[in-house]
């Protein structure tokens, strides 16, 4: 069956989308009967921020750490509520086991940092004179830490390295088991705004779909996709799109691109609603699937049920790397990583970051617990010719995985 406009019009509308108006074609390029989606979305509160803390030391204690030093990002959103960015200029988080925490940050950054601080902290300042690293070594003298500092696992090496010099004497360790410990199990909170950013992307991407036409290049295709997701609600975080044997290479090539008849349309979008993000991918074909593409992309989709019935609590994460690639190789894709077949992961964190520890890959021992959130996205390429990739999102729970969005039917309708 092919794929035209009128079949995914009807399609959606049946599944209750209600995205579209039967409109002629030149006048269905807009957003305008899109209609938002996140505003009954409510933020992570003081009191949840302030809890995440508590957490942190209760690990803290259990491995020892007298504190963390966590540099601007999602981690420092996390904990703090503070949204900074990186620069020459340190900004950071000491937080420590007993006591306020502290952001450190220039003087002349401390009313704008203010702002988005979401917890009871002090706020210390230098000025560009001074080093920074000193401010946080008294940080911590100030709260009496003799214990290990943990170092949120994305700090630069400047600023291990001038902790090392301004602190001697007190160890310098990893604080990833703390920090992964507290951001890997997501609340219930944190999974409502993740399925919400779900949401809006797939609304999005039955929105851009039936605009595919001829000619169109992945930035024209790329814009609509977005266009749509902010009339949703969401905040575009990334979009790729890939098309024809570009699709081969998972993160595609730089060699031009148009969508060409009887070749396949691969995406790979997401977006950010209050901070947590989504990421799906759909592939179709513009329009009559071939045979070839039709196996790849059974063999494909099958792949996603695979890793599914794999992921259950207690078991270790690289468990469900290692059930597709059997399953791949029995249909005599591979062996391990080669091509064609799957050459990457299948799949990773993802949270506040659009990839985050721990991976869904092979040797990854860490346990699968309720509240660990995924993609699952166990590709197939053919060099030289195309590539499929479905990838939707799950999360861990008591009875085992959930899916944030359901996995398509078939090549001939890729939205569900």
């Amino acid at each position: 069956m092919q794929i035209d406009r009128r079949t995914l019009l009807a399609a959606s509308a049946a599944a209750g989308a209600a995205l579209f108006l039967p409109r002629p074609l030149a006048a269905q390029t807009g957003t305008s009967e899109l209609t938002l989606m996140t505003g009954d979305a409510v933020p992570i509160s003081p009191a949840e921020h302030a809890a995440r803390v508590e957490q942190a030391r209760r690990l803290m204690r259990e491995y020892g750490i007298g504190a963390l030093l966590i540099e601007p990002g999602a981690s420092m959103t996390y904990f703090t509520g503070v949204r900074w960015w990186r620069s020459e200029r340190l900004t950071a988080a000491v937080l420590p086991l007993s006591g306020d925490p502290v952001i450190v940050t220039p003087h002349f950054e401390e009313p704008s940092v203010r702002e988005s601080l979401k917890i009871e902290a002090d706020v210390r300042v230098w000025n560009e004179h001074e080093n920074p690293l000193e401010t946080v070594a008294g940080v911590l003298r100030d709260r009496g830490v003799t214990d290990p500092v943990g170092i949120e696992e994305t700090v630069r090496f400047f600023a291990v390295d001038g902790l090392r010099n301004a602190l001697r004497g007190v160890e310098i360790r990893p604080g990833a088991p703390v920090i992964r410990g507290c951001r890997m199990i997501k609340s219930a909170h944190e999974i409502a705004l993740m399925q919400k950013a779900n949401d809006v992307t797939l609304a999005a991407y039955r929105h851009t779909c039936p605009r595919v036409e001829a000619g169109m290049t992945p930035a024209d295709i790329a814009a609509i996709m977005n266009d749509a997701t902010r009339a949703l609600g969401g905040t575009p975080s990334f979009e790729l799109v890939l098309l024809g044997e570009a699709s081969a290479y998972p993160h595609g090539s730089g060699q031009p691109q148009e969508v060409r008849e009887g070749e396949v349309v691969l995406m790979d979008c997401g977006c950010n609603v209050l901070g947590y993000e989504s990421d799906i991918s759909r592939t179709f074909v513009f329009g009559e699937p071939n045979a070839e593409q039709r196996r790849v992309w059974s063999h494909m989709r099958r792949g996603q049920d695979v890793a599914f019935a794999a992921a259950r609590v207690g078991a270790p994460a690289g468990n469900v790397d290692d059930a597709v690639r059997e399953y791949y190789e029995g249909l005599g894709y591979g062996p391990d990583y080669d091509l064609p077949g799957l050459s990457h992961r299948i799949g990773h964190g993802i949270g506040m970051e659009g990839h985050e520890p721990i991976n869904l890959v092979r040797g990854e021992e860490t346990p699968l617990a309720p509240g660990m959130c995924f993609s699952n996205e166990p590709g197939l390429y053919l060099p030289g010719s195309f590539g499929i990739r479905l990838e939707d999102c799950f999360h861990m729970t008591e009875a085992g995985p959930r899916y944030f969005t359901t996995p398509p039917p078939s090549i001939d309708d890729p939205f569900g």
